[in-house]
């Protein structure tokens, strides 16, 4: 576990702390102990100024347990956000995590150096709160890739997720479409991933020829209409993995036309980070995050 020191804590702007002493619903804490009126807890609310255990909390029925500490920012600096491809899942003092839609780039990448970056956004939405904030990248998925996607906001704690992203007990789930019936119920891929310098394609070896190892699980859930949904887990992350190992087992994910699906009417990407969890090193548990499977992904197999 890591202690951030205060000069690496990221800034916060005046606020009060309470603790909670009997469970209560967050609405009517707040009106216990700051005596404010109905409409000013729930701007409060709104504005994301409110925090449980150090994670923002908008929801005004959110259950309390005993102990929880909540933290208001009574400063009336509004903590909104909105934006047509990034919405937030999770923010509290260690980590920002967002639900990116396809067509926007995780993080700024050669040759696109004018094009917005989720990153670029979301370093913005911190630096409106105090302009020493910051974020920091854990990783990243590729442009026309739907999901979860984690910042952290200091550098320890980045190094820290970093350190460990491959440990066994962290789990990077995803949904793909995928052209064709598939017919084993689950499998794993195994190969050796190597990128062509030129193409910028990553190609597939069954051999280790001094790419990188990559490991993709997959589990069907559903298949119709020429095509089949997976659940792939890959304890490795390689660049373009799940698109390139269901190209290599003859199955590309739909809309995948750089890895060998045709052209058709779906107009994006069948790929979507679904599930992320990870150890949190500030205390050593568990934590999760979660993105819906797009609609879409159902209803082009009906």
């Amino acid at each position: 576990m890591i202690k951030p020191t205060s000069r690496k804590n990221f800034i916060r702007e005046r606020s009060t702390d309470f603790v909670v002493g009997e469970p209560a619903k967050l609405f009517e804490f707040l009106q216990q102990k700051i005596g404010s009126s109905r409409n000013n807890i729930k701007s409060l609310l709104s504005k994301r100024l409110v925090s449980v255990d150090g994670a923002i909390e908008t929801r005004y029925d959110y259950e309390l347990k005993k102990g929880q500490k909540i933290n208001v920012c009574f400063t009336g600096k509004k903590n909104t956000f909105s934006h047509p491809k990034i919405s937030i899942i999770y923010e509290d003092d260690a980590f920002l995590v967002v639900d990116k839609k396809e067509g926007i780039l995780s993080v700024p990448a050669p040759n696109h150096a004018a094009e917005d970056t989720v990153l670029k956004v979301m370093v913005g939405y911190v630096k409106r709160q105090n302009r020493q904030n910051a974020l920091y990248t854990v990783h990243r998925i590729d442009r026309d890739t739907s999901g979860v996607l984690m910042f952290t906001k200091t550098p320890e704690v980045q190094q820290a997720v970093k350190a460990h992203w491959h440990d066994s007990d962290h789990r990077k789930v995803y949904y793909a479409l995928v052209e064709g019936i598939v017919e084993k119920d689950e499998d794993t891929v195994e190969s050796w991933l190597k990128e062509d310098p030129k193409t910028y394609i990553v190609h597939s070896y069954n051999y280790d020829n001094g790419g990188m190892y990559a490991v993709t699980k997959y589990k069907v859930i559903q298949r119709g209409n020429g095509r089949t949904l997976l659940k792939c887990e890959i304890p490795t992350g390689r660049k373009n993995q799940i698109r390139v190992h269901m190209q290599s087992i003859g199955h590309p994910i739909v809309g995948d036309v750089k890895y060998g699906a045709p052209v058709t009417s779906v107009k994006r990407l069948c790929l979507h980070a679904t599930y992320l969890a990870i150890k949190n090193p500030m205390n050593g548990k568990m934590i999760s995050f979660e993105s819906p499977v797009p609609r879409i992904f159902y209803t082009v197999m009906k």
